[in-house]
């Protein structure tokens, strides 16, 4: 009995995760509209992660710093092209420009750059919407 507990907890964690990326990518999306590209950006950037950890949630794994759970996610999920190896580079790009468009007082976001970050959000969230719907069966 406490398995299926578990299992309906972990399958509702990584919905939660899942809905949380879609909110960010709206997120991005608005910023976009709004002409406020870093913030687009950052936004583009948590959409992906927030998808990276509903998949990890599904295993009920977490880690407290970032680049632990990409690293998990590309060793765990990408080199073993559960999803595809383009996602892991995906992934890192958003991450530099995130880091960039947050940290980098000099950083000049770039219209075209943005759209790729938020075109990369919406292809993962796809993907991870489409295993998640496989596991959660």
């Amino acid at each position: 009995m406490a398995d299926e507990k578990e299992s309906g907890y972990v399958q509702d964690l990584a919905k939660g995760r899942l809905q949380q990326a879609r909110d960010d990518l709206k997120s991005a999306q608005l910023n976009f509209s709004a002409g406020l590209l870093k913030a687009a950006n950052n936004r583009a950037y948590y959409a992906i992660f927030h998808a990276v950890a509903a998949v990890l949630s599904l295993e009920n794994v977490a880690f407290k710093r970032h680049k632990d759970t990409i690293a998990y996610f590309n060793k765990n999920y990408v080199r073993t092209e559960v999803f595809p190896r383009k996602i892991g580079r995906m992934i890192s790009e958003a991450q530099e420009i995130r880091h960039a468009s947050d940290y980098d007082v000099f950083y000049i976001a770039v219209k075209s750059d943005t759209e790729e970050q938020i075109e990369a959000a919406e292809e993962i969230i796809h993907l991870v919407e489409e295993h998640l719907e496989k596991r959660c069966e």
